[in-house]
């Protein structure tokens, strides 16, 4: 919870980030290359209470025989839409259950969030080599 001018703006925290929501299908391609990407994400700033909105890129290889089916990325990105978390932290949990649900060590997780305050930040987990 954020107070400003005598208003409060209220998030929600981390425990209601849902990777439930991920779901995978069996794709036996461990050098296809995949990529993709989002201009719609959108999360909390829990040090203003303001929206951070951004673009995430994600780069994977399906080493582990599995693709993320894009749906249910959707629904897992709009489950951070009130949730306050820093620009990093959200990069880093992307990546995290990316990484696990796909089972693969090649993926990387990019971010770019739109200049809010004159700051461009741009955000990379993991390599793909």
């Amino acid at each position: 919870m954020i107070k400003a001018d005598g208003k409060t703006f209220d998030f929600l925290d981390e425990k209601h980030i849902d990777p439930s929501f991920l779901e995978v299908f069996k794709f036996d391609s461990p050098n296809q290359y995949i990529q993709t990407e989002t201009k719609e994400f959108c999360a909390v700033c829990p040090f203003s209470g303001l929206p951070d909105i951004g673009y995430i890129n994600i780069e994977y290889f399906p080493e582990g025989g599995l693709c993320i089916e894009l749906k249910s990325l959707k629904y897992y990105f709009n489950s951070f839409r009130n949730v306050g978390i820093y620009q990093e932290a959200a990069t880093k949990r992307i990546y995290n259950d990316l990484k696990y649900k796909l089972n693969t060590n090649r993926i990387r997780v990019t971010s770019l969030y739109y200049i809010r305050g004159g700051f461009k930040t741009t955000c990379i987990e993991g390599k793909i080599d």
